[in-house]
C-alpha cells in the first residue's frame, strides 16, 4: 500500500470523525478511560471504526488520544502504554485490512514542558517514543500528533515518532479565533511559526483539528498552504460549541459540513475528516462530496 505522505499529494481522503463522542453513546461513563476500552471492550472500539469506514472513511483513526504515560497514569494504568496503543492500532488494523490507512492518535500530555513546566524534554520524548513503537507493532500506518497546542511539545512527539519508527508522521495543531482576524494557539503559536517548526522537526503532513468549526478551519488551512510544500490535514468540529440547556452541543448537520468541503479543498486540504461534534453521518456525507470532486 502506497505510503499515506505519497497517497495525500495526488489524492482526496477522507479520515474519520470524532471517537469520544461515539465511545459515550455506546456507554462510557463520565471520568472512565476511553483508552483502556481497546483492551476491555475491542468489540464497541472496532465497531466505531467499522462505522466510519462504512460511511466512506479511507484512513481509520484510533482510540488512543490519551494512550500516553501522563494520561493513563490518572488512571492507574502507567504500566499499559504498550498493551493499549498496541491494541488500538491493531484493531484498526483488523477493519482497515490491506486496502485502507490506519492512523494512531497521539494527543498531548497535559504536563507543561521546561521553562514552562517542570517536566523534561527527554521525559516527553520517551513517553512519545513508547507509543509510537506500540502503534508500529500494532500495524499502524501513520500517527497523528494532533490536538497540540505548544510547539515545544509537539515537536518532541514528531522526532519521536521520526526517531523510533518508520511510520508516517502527521501534526495537527488546534487554533482559536483571534481579535485581531488571526489564529493562534493557546500558547500564542500562529499557524505559520507552527508549520515552520513541526515541518522542521520531521513532520510530513500538517494540519489542523479541533477548536473550530469548518468556516474558521478553511481559513487555517488556506495560512498553512501559503507557508508549507507538504499535504494538508483538516479536521473541524461540527461547528462552533453552543450551551444548550447546559449540554454542549456542536450545531452543524452532515449536511452543512459536506457544503464547506469544496471550499476546504480550494484553501489546500487533501486529507478531510472531522473532530468533536463529528459522526458517521457526518463523514458519510462529506465523502459524497469528495467524490464530486475527485
Amino acid at each position: 500500500m502506497q505510503r499515506l505522505e505519497e497517497r495525500a499529494k495526488t489524492e482526496l481522503l477522507i479520515c474519520d470523525g470524532g471517537m469520544g463522542t461515539q465511545l459515550h453513546a455506546l456507554g462510557l461513563a463520565p471520568g472512565e478511560c476511553p483508552e483502556k476500552w481497546c483492551l476491555d471492550k475491542p468489540g464497541l472500539v472496532r465497531s466505531v471504526y467499522q462505522a466510519y469506514r462504512d460511511a466512506g472513511s479511507q484512513i481509520v483513526e484510533t482510540n488512543t488520544f490519551g494512550g500516553n504515560r501522563y494520561k493513563l497514569s490518572h488512571y492507574g494504568l502507567d504500566g499499559e502504554v504498550a498493551a493499549i496503543n498496541r491494541a488500538g492500532a491493531a484493531l484498526a488494523r483488523e477493519v482497515a485490512g490491506d486496502s485502507q490507512c490506519v492512523m494512531a492518535s497521539m494527543g498531548p500530555t497535559g504536563m507543561f514542558m521546561e521553562p514552562y513546566g517542570d517536566e523534561a524534554e527527554a521525559s516527553f520524548y520517551e513517553a512519545f517514543a513508547a507509543q509510537a513503537r506500540a502503534f508500529e507493532a500494532g500495524g499502524a500506518d501513520a500517527v497523528i500528533v494532533e490536538t497540540m497546542m505548544a510547539i515545544e511539545e509537539c515537536c518532541v512527539a514528531v522526532r519521536a515518532v521520526r526517531e523510533n519508527t518508520g511510520l508516517t508522521c502527521l501534526a495537527s495543531f488546534t487554533f482559536d479565533p483571534q481579535p485581531d482576524g488571526g489564529y493562534a494557539s493557546m500558547m500564542g503559536v500562529t499557524p505559520e511559526q507552527f508549520a515552520e517548526q513541526a515541518l522542521a522537526a520531521g513532520a510530513q503532513i500538517i494540519g489542523s483539528n479541533c477548536g473550530t468549526g469548518p468556516d474558521h478551519m478553511i481559513a487555517i488551512i488556506r495560512r498553512l498552504r501559503a507557508v508549507a510544500p507538504v499535504p494538508l490535514i483538516a479536521m473541524p468540529n461540527a461547528g462552533m460549541p453552543e450551551l444548550v440547556n447546559g449540554a454542549t452541543v456542536f450545531p452543524e448537520s452532515p449536511e452543512e459540513m459536506a457544503q464547506k468541503v469544496g471550499r476546504l479543498v480550494e484553501a489546500g486540504a487533501s486529507v478531510i475528516g472531522g473532530c468533536c461534534g463529528t459522526t458517521p453521518a457526518h463523514i458519510a456525507a462529506m465523502a459524497r462530496q469528495v467524490k464530486l470532486l475527485r
